[in-house]
């Protein structure tokens, strides 16, 4: 795209595709999500298992960016050791169907490829 198209804030996205990609962008963003789609809220240490291919530090800060953007609630619980769940809130809600087209699209080309192999 041409420099000026661009808005005059580096920030701000060029168009709602960049927008809407740019929640996505992480690795394990679509992963948290969908566990917190299916199994509702989760406390951390739950969360973390769900996704054993991350590290305790990726799984923190992709949920802060997460909710940062909106589309992850974080409730702490003042108690003695302090308890913190995690659950999608509204926004976060709305992706489902592009959460299950994922998925979809996901398991179909898993079975193509391994009947190919």
């Amino acid at each position: 795209m041409d420099q000026t198209t661009r808005t005059s804030n580096a920030d701000q996205p060029l168009c709602s595709v960049e927008a809407a990609v740019g929640l996505f962008n992480g690795k394990w963003k679509c992963v948290i999500l969908w566990h917190l789609l299916n199994d509702g809220t989760l406390r951390f240490n739950e969360l973390r298992r769900r996704v054993p291919g991350a590290t305790q530090r990726m799984v923190t800060n992709q949920l802060r960016e997460l909710e940062d953007d909106g589309l992850v609630h974080r409730q702490v619980y003042p108690q003695v050791p302090p308890r913190v769940e995690y659950s999608l809130t509204p926004m976060g809600k709305s992706l489902r169907p592009i959460l299950l087209a994922l998925r979809k699209w996901g398991d179909d080309n898993l079975r193509a490829a391994r009947a190919d192999a």
